[in-house]
């Protein structure tokens, strides 16, 4: 395994995409060598980005509500999980939530609002939120997070204030149809392609743990890298109560470091993060996942709640890592139980920071 380690190292720290074979190997390494494929991905994570751990918050702008029918999500049609549903918060909430985001040392305020794509006064709300967000906190990161978009739409982010745009491409394009059937992967794709066009950073990454295959993941990591995403979120699925995959627990601590590993190795100068999951499936070995990965989320997700952001401070801190700073460059070159979340947006409860 030591070899397959070696090689896999020297090709990222040459910027170069791991051979198919090593990435399937990676997959299949045993349990008690973890260790030696975290050390493997911390030393290119070290070598690209130090010690930094960039923080990311979260704001759900709009819950629930959505007609599109993707498996793994509480805010899809026909979803019967219990979780909150609202419309398009105003700008004081949205500053709200970049002010507590800013206290808890975030760098990016991740804007997401559920649907298939916005309608126009939708857009424009999220245009109007983002302006007044800027407006309080001109250094604040926004990212934007509002489906499948439309010619014209990432131009208005971008005139708005919007620094990124994330869609998530989740899974293969092999399994996409077991996961969704409303969309395509290629739209996907090409909402991708519209904010890089439109001079968005893009961010797209993907969610595991919805049965696929190995190849599935490396075949998701080969496309994502053809995209060039300046950031790749990594999300390990929270099976709800009231979707298609509930109760869906496939995942152990060991699956997920080594998809962290292998994607580390896939993008490793790019911002890898630990999103939605890591306090269900990676546990007490969260540490280990920040070992490979250079970005977490602090504080909740879109319907779930996550660990006090108190926590995940500690964690950076007893890792001897530090939180990245606002004018600190991003990249190395430039381009459990599960708590279904009752504060923060959309309630009269302040958010987790």
């Amino acid at each position: 395994m030591q070899d397959l380690l070696v090689r896999l190292t020297a090709a990222a720290l040459n910027r170069q995409q791991p051979e198919r074979a090593d990435a399937l190997a990676l997959l299949t390494t045993p349990d008690e060598e973890i260790q030696d494929v975290v050390a493997a991905a911390y030393e290119v994570r070290r070598a690209f980005f130090s010690k930094r751990v960039k923080l990311n918050f979260l704001l759900n702008m709009k819950s629930g509500l959505c007609p599109e029918d993707c498996h793994y999500c509480s805010q899809r049609r026909d979803s019967t999980a219990d979780i909150l549903k609202y419309p398009m918060v105003g700008a004081e909430e949205s500053v709200e939530a970049a002010t507590r985001a800013v206290q808890a040392g975030a760098k990016r305020l991740c804007m997401v609002a559920s649907g298939r794509g916005p309608a126009p006064h939708e857009l424009d709300l999220v245009a109007t939120n983002v302006r007044a967000v800027k407006a309080a906190y001109p250094d604040l990161e926004i990212c934007a997070c509002l489906g499948l978009l439309q010619d014209g739409q990432a131009e208005t982010l971008k005139d708005a204030g919007v620094y990124a745009y994330n869609h998530n491409l989740n899974t293969s394009e092999k399994h996409y149809d077991q996961v969704c059937g409303t969309h395509t992967y290629a739209d996907r794709q090409q909402t991708v392609g519209r904010a890089a066009s439109a001079g968005l950073s893009p961010c797209s990454g993907a969610l595991f743990g919805m049965g696929e295959t190995d190849a599935d993941i490396v075949d998701l990591a080969a496309d994502l890298r053809r995209l060039q995403p300046d950031s790749v979120p990594i999300n390990f699925l929270i099976p709800i109560d009231g979707t298609p995959l509930a109760g869906r627990f496939e995942l152990t601590p060991q699956r997920c470091l080594r998809i962290l590993a292998l994607y580390r190795f896939y993008f490793p100068d790019v911002e890898v993060r630990i999103a939605g999951g890591r306090e269900v499936h990676l546990r007490s070995l969260q540490p280990l996942g920040l070992m490979i990965a250079n970005s977490i989320f602090a504080g909740d997700y879109l319907t779930t709640e996550g660990q006090p952001a108190g926590t995940d401070l500690q964690m950076i801190a007893d890792l001897g890592f530090v939180v990245e700073g606002a004018g600190e460059a991003t990249l190395p070159r430039q381009r459990h139980d599960i708590h279904l979340r009752r504060r923060g947006a959309g309630t009269e409860v302040p958010a987790n920071a």
